[in-house]
């Protein structure tokens, strides 16, 4: 099976794999490059490298398929080159179609049956909608209303695997790599696309980010608007309302600093809130609800609204 007929989608495609192969390092690597690509983009159920050996080589799987798996198993390339240079080439295609409006920050899990691979652990998988043994990999995209564009991606190494020195060692994780949580990962992408000046939007991200609070502070640190996910049972300051201020200094001791609530003065949950909002500033704050969980459009630029105790946006 080859390439899609058209001469213009081949051009393109082999520009494409000729960009990619110019920072993947010896030339050697250019035709499993453009076989994995290929394969990647052939029509089989699985794009595991057996299969794609098999559609990509029909009269030579087997030799494919070692290929293939030296491809990859033993290529050592930048990461962070190869997703540069796939942003140099995609970026510009993708503006074509309209200005950058988002940023999406998202998981994705790769179920697994052994317990050898990177990372691997009983956790929640997307692509399965449960618990189970997988591989999970926190994601940074920027998106418009065409497309959207993978530009950061780190394999999220839960605690039993950052802290057990002779798995890292028997699969080379580097020695730098400790353990972050996901909301840290992803706070690390999203500066690094500040300081590297992509595009800016809004940051989108699901109630497994959205609660984390240190998150969304830093994010509105950082200049940027969110629309996150958070649980109904959030208890936010509705606009207007807010904590009493610390008892008045006696002058002795030091100055309290501990905000007070009473019956007039105390938070509610988003739920909540989100029921009373009148249906015309509804949408300035809700996007919608589902299955007990409420999500919010936070954006620290327009009404901001305060989580008890600490600032929400």
């Amino acid at each position: 099976m080859g390439l899609p007929s058209s001469n213009d989608d081949e051009a393109r495609f082999s520009a494409y794999v000729e960009g990619l192969t110019s920072v993947i390092g010896h030339a050697d690597r250019a035709k499993p490059l453009r076989d994995y690509c290929l394969g990647l983009m052939m029509p089989c159920e699985r794009k595991s490298v057996e299969p794609m050996a098999a559609i990509t080589a029909p009269e030579r799987t087997a030799a494919q398929h070692q290929s293939l798996l030296h491809f990859i198993g033993e290529g050592r390339w930048s990461d962070e080159k190869v997703l540069a240079k796939v942003r140099e080439l995609v970026l510009p295609e993708l503006e074509r179609h309209g200005p950058i409006e988002a940023w999406i920050i998202d998981d994705t899990s790769f179920p697994k049956k052994g317990q050898h691979s990177v990372g691997v652990a009983r956790q929640y998988c997307g692509e399965l909608g449960k618990q189970d043994n997988c591989q999970v990999a926190v994601t940074l995209s920027i998106a418009n209303h065409d497309a959207s564009l993978p530009v950061a991606y780190r394999l999220y190494l839960p605690k039993e695997w950052a802290n057990d020195r002779k798995r890292r060692r028997k699969v080379g994780v580097p020695d730098e790599i400790g353990f972050k949580t996901k909301p840290e990962i992803a706070l690390a992408q999203i500066r690094w696309a500040c300081e590297a000046g992509l595009p800016r939007g809004a940051v989108l991200m699901d109630a497994g980010y959205g609660v984390d609070t240190d998150l969304r502070t830093s994010i509105t640190a950082l200049g940027l608007s969110y629309v996150a996910g958070i649980q109904s049972h959030t208890t936010v300051w509705a606009p207007g309302t807010g904590p009493r201020r610390p008892k008045k200094w006696s002058g002795h001791g030091r100055p309290p600093k501990l905000l007070r609530r009473d019956n007039k003065h105390k938070p509610v949950s988003v739920k909540e809130l989100a029921l009373a909002l009148p249906r015309c500033l509804a949408h300035d704050h809700v996007a919608g609800s589902h299955g007990g969980e409420v999500v919010l459009a936070i954006c620290p630029c327009a009404r901001s609204c305060r989580a008890s105790g600490l600032l929400a946006c």
